[in-house]
């Protein structure tokens, strides 16, 4: 008995098996070969060189061409070929034991066909490749029988793919092979292994596993194959020439001057070059191009497509620069998913070449020339690159489907997406879009074409009946993105990442970290707060969920809520969440009180959301209980008075939610990232620890206090930081080599640089030494150059002259007590002043008239003489900031015009005729030794018939056109008559020739002001200070008097006014004073991180001071009138000296501090 393992297996042993039967022999009479020991036939070809499968020389039996498939238990025998009964419809619906389908395979849904003629189960080339699947090569190629008898080889495969049938997951191995019209064919090696029947009647396939229940999937059935558009029809019908005239046409309108451009053909590798003369033959063949002699021409080049085919591209960047640019607008592509309310049946439709089917304005044809190898050619045809292609391309497809669009239709240019809620509507809707297309000779491409689907990917996200999540396909492109290494690369990753930022909670709060890289100016450092924020930004896309599409029936839900650091809110309907949102605080908003930053969290989802929720019923759940009384509030401030007006416009309900029920937005408010940071506070007994050495101890289990240690020098922390410095330690190995030139090291082993010691780069050790230079209570905050100078006498490092000048600049203290040691901001801007005469006129008052009597002088001593005025220029005193005085002069039909606070020179005029008749007063106690109240009518007189410079004449001559008569001037009046136009010209040229002579000093005035002025402006959101002079009354963070700041804030800045006039953004502790302040008055900002937020609660008065407590009566005085006495008391001040205490009318102070005269 011969041994099984010597016994050949193949072909030629079936053959001599099968000759040795209908002789009557067996294999055992069968002698074995004295060569090699087998048993076989024929000659042994043992040691020949040939295959002993089809004796051909160069390989052996393992790999013979001719090698039947490896297949397993329930796959065919492996002596048969591959067979496939059906690959194009036509051959399914002979076939008629198929059935077809869509199937999600690998997370893409294919057109699917069940056949149990074809041995094995198969995928189409062209959907591998344009999903991207994975495949691997077969041991042997296989040849693959069709009915038509075409033999198709098949060498690669995929395995493992997971097919989803009835919510049932099957794996199945799949052969690559060319196909037409189906992307997957399921065949007998995966019917039987899966226990599978086709029920030809029914078309369904139904599913008998051993160890479970049985299940069905029903087939399409070949009706839902869409017969009206043929991807070989579409393609012949392409390829007969140009496409139709069409009401739109492809212009090129070029901007005004522009010469014809052209530009040298780029250099392409052989591969290149070939399918260059491919492709310009097919394009000449269809028609759209032509041979060109135009001057213009532009460069090819080759962008590979999906499916791994080259698409012939001209780069256009030339012309498009000098194009006018097509401002028609492309859908919002969240518009374009909120009219799929209630859809559950989906198709695709992507025409095939769309850009082809659009011709070029005859007269724009040359403008379309290229240069390549193979000649210079032009486009009949819109072609891929030029600008203005997509929004021509969206108008022909509005135009086409204007009927259909938001009903059951969207198109994206190209792209057409037809939705349904039945089978029913589908089929109607399907066959109107379909027939719409043949009619204006549109063709699609029937390969990315995908009809009848209950979950379909569109314009890069997902869309089913369920609502809108990512697509998986474009998330796996970011989470295999390579860390980006350069700005470019971080911009396109937060470009493809940011498309989905919808579905991912506080998407800018993540994403800030490399949002801050971008930034110009902003030095590249991938720091571990970026790694954290790449990594956490690919995990949430991944993770993102589905989000439901509004349904029409209103009844929205908000859940808002507010932070320190952000704000936060969800959007909900009947439960499911439709959007996330969230936003950082802005700098003046983190100043804002609670009840503010709730209701802004609500006025913030309310805008943000105003396309979904205008008209519709709003339910607002907020965990701010006293919010859900906004409409019922009586007393509201001016923000809050604003967004009620804003809040008003929709139909909406604020109820109360808990903070702990209100758990996502409270989430999301609270993720989004402190701004930075403007003032360091600490608790006065963490200071006083760290003065001590003490180092503080705060745990969840410890009670420990406190505990004392011994802390290194400042020097030695130095020494110790220098090993970490590779600079230093580069030095210092030079040093011990003895190469370091004016390098040393010290007896306590520090690098030293001419005798002083080497800082290094670490910036804890560097701002420590630094704050111990600038700010210790033995340094008291010195300048820039001092600081310098003290710290190079013993310390060195790199660029140490401008660190430490930066340093002392970021500084706070400094900020806001140093005085200005250079010109004022601001150059001078002359106004516009109405009157031309310069006359004034003096009336008396006191301090006790009321608004009402001010008034009443107006009109008696001014209304009276001159009329009513146009406009008034005044500062911002009480009196002319009343409600009387406003009320008074809006039913005159005056203009109030006031000055920029705390700076009078606005109203120069007026202050600089107050120091005259200051000096008037004064000369005239001395000369007369009388009331001055009694001359005041004289004063009026002498100042008015006094020469003033500016118009070069006298007030009175200027007002009345004649010299006034006085008893210094004695001259004798004669009779002098002018008639009408005379005296009208007198008059006009007396009025030319004053206002020349105004503007001729108003520009002298600015020349001499300018020369000790310099020019400062700030920006929009910018952080400035605010200038308080030391004086008497001022109050800052709890320092008074001539110790008080400077410069109080910092502030943003919400507006310019003017070209030297800025709005602050001020705390509501500073609301009695006016809110817009002159340049002169702002000192910028200069940002620290170590700067917190901390403002104090301040009352400030309108004139920008604060009124001091009063210490001590010092002594008591009584002042005789003529009819009265007054008694006076000298005060002392807190924080003031004997020598600044003042006399005060005692009758004031009792009434102001009762409490001072209580002994």
């Amino acid at each position: 008995m011969i041994p099984q393992r010597t016994l050949r297996s193949g072909g030629v042993f079936q053959r001599h098996r099968q000759e040795l039967a209908a002789a009557g022999r067996t294999l055992k009479e069968l002698p074995a070969c004295t060569t090699c020991g087998r048993v076989h036939g024929g000659h042994c070809l043992a040691g020949s060189g040939v295959c002993f499968r089809c004796r051909q020389p160069g390989h052996t039996a393992d790999a013979c061409p001719r090698k039947p498939f490896e297949t397993t238990p329930h796959q065919p025998s492996a002596s048969q070929q591959g067979r496939v009964f059906a690959t194009t419809r036509q051959e399914a619906e002979r076939a008629g034991t198929v059935v077809t389908g869509t199937l999600p395979i690998l997370g893409h849904y294919a057109f699917v066909l069940f056949d149990s003629g074809s041995s094995h189960s198969f995928i189409f080339s062209v959907f591998v490749q344009r999903v991207g699947l994975e495949v691997e090569p077969l041991g042997s190629v296989l040849s693959v029988t069709t009915p038509s008898g075409e033999v198709l080889l098949s060498k690669e495969k995929i395995k493992a793919c997971r097919v989803e049938i009835a919510n049932h997951m099957l794996d199945v191995t799949l052969l690559v092979l060319d196909m037409q019209d189906f992307d997957v064919i399921l065949g007998m090696d995966w019917l039987s292994a899966n226990h599978a029947n086709i029920d030809c009647f029914g078309k369904e396939v139904v599913f008998n596993p051993p160890s479970g229940a049985s299940f069905k999937f029903r087939g399409a059935g070949m009706v839902c194959i869409p017969k009206v558009i043929s991807a070989m029809k579409a393609s012949k019908l392409l390829s007969q020439g140009l496409p139709p005239p069409r009401e739109v046409d492809f212009a090129i309108e070029l901007e005004s001057g522009t010469a014809p451009i052209s530009r040298a053909p780029y250099r392409m590798a052989p591969a290149e070059l070939k399918e260059l003369k491919v492709q310009l033959q097919e394009l000449l063949d269809k028609g759209f191009i032509r041979p060109s002699v135009s001057p213009w021409g532009a460069p090819v080049l080759f962008v590979k497509k999906k499916d791994g085919s080259m698409r012939l591209c001209i780069d256009y960047r030339e012309l498009n620069k000098v194009t006018v640019k097509n401002r028609y607008p492309l859908p919002r592509i969240d518009d374009l998913f909120d009219q799929l309310q209630g859809a559950t049946v989906f198709s695709k439709i992507d025409l095939r070449s769309g850009y082809h089917q659009l011709r070029i304005r005859d007269s724009d044809i040359p403008k379309t020339a290229f240069r390549s190898r193979y000649g210079h050619y032009e486009f009949i045809v819109m072609s891929f690159g030029l600008t203005n292609a997509p929004a021509v391309f969206m108008d022909l497809m509005n135009r086409v489907f204007k009927d259909f669009l938001d009903s059951f239709a969207i198109v994206f240019i190209d792209d057409i997406l037809i939705y349904s809620k039945t089978e029913a509507e589908h089929e109607e809707h399907l066959h109107q879009v379909l027939e719409t297309l043949r009619a204006n000779k549109l063709y699609a491409k029937f390969s990315k074409c995908e009809f009848w689907l209950r979950k379909v990917t569109f314009l890069g996200q997902v869309v089913s009946s369920e609502g809108v999540s990512v697509d998986p396909a474009k998330i796996e492109a970011v989470t295999n993105w390579p860390r980006p290494s350069t700005v470019s690369e971080i911009r396109s990753f937060l470009g493809l990442a940011g498309y989905y930022r919808r579905f991912v909670e506080d998407f800018s709060r993540i994403a800030s970290p490399l949002t801050q890289l971008t930034r110009k100016g902003t030095p590249f450092v991938w720091s571990p707060a970026c790694e954290s924020s790449f990594q956490e930004l690919k995990q949430k896309l991944v993770t993102a969920p589905v989000l439901t599409v509004p349904d029409g029936s209103g009844s929205f839900v908000i859940y808002s809520n507010d932070s320190k650091k952000g704000l936060g809110c969800v959007l909900m309907q009947q439960g499911k969440v439709v959007a996330y949102a969230s936003r950082q605080l802005k700098s003046h908003e983190q100043n804002y009180p609670t009840h503010d930053l709730e209701l802004a969290a609500v006025v913030f989802a309310l805008k943000i959301w105003r396309h979904y929720l205008y008209g519709e019923k709003i339910q607002i759940y907020t965990d701010h209980k006293s919010l859900k009384y906004f409409f019922t509030q009586k007393e509201l401030n001016m923000r809050q008075r604003r967004w009620l007006e804003l809040v008003k416009d929709y139909d909406c309900e604020i109820l109360y939610h808990p903070g702990k029920a209100n758990v996502v937005a409270d989430a999301l408010s609270r993720k989004v990232a402190h701004s930075t940071a403007l003032i360091t506070k600490q608790t006065p007994l963490l200071i006083d620890f760290e003065r001590a050495g003490i180092a503080v101890s705060v745990g969840e289990i410890t009670s420990q206090l406190a505990q004392l240690s011994v802390q290194p020098t400042l020097r030695q922390k130095i020494v110790v930081a220098q090993l970490n410095d590779p600079y230093l330690v580069e030095k210092r190995r030079m040093v011990e080599t003895g190469q370091g030139e004016n390098f040393s090291i010290s007896s306590d082993d520090g690098l030293m640089f001419e005798g002083r010691l080497c800082v290094p780069e670490d910036s804890a050790v560097k701002t420590e030494l630094l704050s111990e230079a600038h700010s210790s209570p033995f340094t008291m905050h010195p300048g820039s150059t001092k600081m310098y100078q003290d710290l190079r006498s013993v310390y060195w490092w790199r660029n140490m002259k401008r660190e430490v000048a930066d340093f002392v600049s970021r500084c706070l203290v400094c900020q806001q007590v140093k005085a200005p040691r250079q010109c004022p901001a601001g150059l001078l801007q002359p106004l516009s002043v109405p009157g031309l005469t310069k006359s004034a006129h003096f009336v008396s008052g006191k301090s006790t008239y009321t608004a009402s009597k001010w008034g009443q002088l107006y009109m008696t001593e001014i209304v009276r003489l001159h009329g009513v005025p146009v406009s008034i220029i005044s500062d911002r005193d009480t009196r002319f900031t009343s409600k009387f005085w406003k009320g008074l002069q809006l039913a005159l039909g005056t203009r109030l015009d006031f000055s920029t606070t705390f700076h009078p020179q606005t109203d120069g005029q007026t202050e600089r005729l107050n120091q005259i008749l200051e000096d008037m007063l004064r000369a005239c106690v001395l000369e007369f030794s009388e009331s001055w109240d009694s001359h005041l009518h004289l004063m009026e007189f002498a100042y008015n018939n006094s020469y003033q410079a500016t118009i070069g004449m006298a007030p009175f001559e200027a007002l009345y056109g004649k010299c006034c008569r006085s008893p210094v001037c004695w001259d004798e009046v004669g009779e002098q008559r002018m008639l009408g136009p005379e005296l009208v010209q007198a008059t006009n040229t007396a009025i030319q020739k004053i206002r020349a002579r105004m503007l001729t000093a108003q520009s002298r005035q600015k020349s001499y002001a300018d020369v000790r002025r310099k020019n400062l402006e700030f920006e929009v959101g910018d952080m400035v200070f605010l200038k308080v002079a030391p004086m008497k009354g001022v109050l800052r963070f709890v320092k008074k008097g001539k110790l008080s700041p400077r410069f109080v804030g910092p502030f943003e800045i919400l507006e310019r006014i003017g070209p030297v006039a800025y709005r602050l953004a001020l705390p509501p502790s500073f609301s009695a004073v006016h809110d817009v302040f002159h340049v002169s008055m702002l000192r910028r900002y200069v940002a620290d991180p170590t700067h917190v937020v901390d403002f104090e609660p301040l009352q400030i008065s309108e004139n920008l001071s604060y009124e001091e407590q009063p210490v001590e009566v010092l002594a008591r005085e009584v002042k005789k009138l003529r009819s009265r006495e007054i008694s006076l008391v000298k005060i002392l001040w807190q924080n003031h000296g004997v020598e600044e205490a003042t006399w005060e009318r005692e009758e004031d102070m009792r009434a102001q501090y009762p409490e001072l005269f209580e002994d």
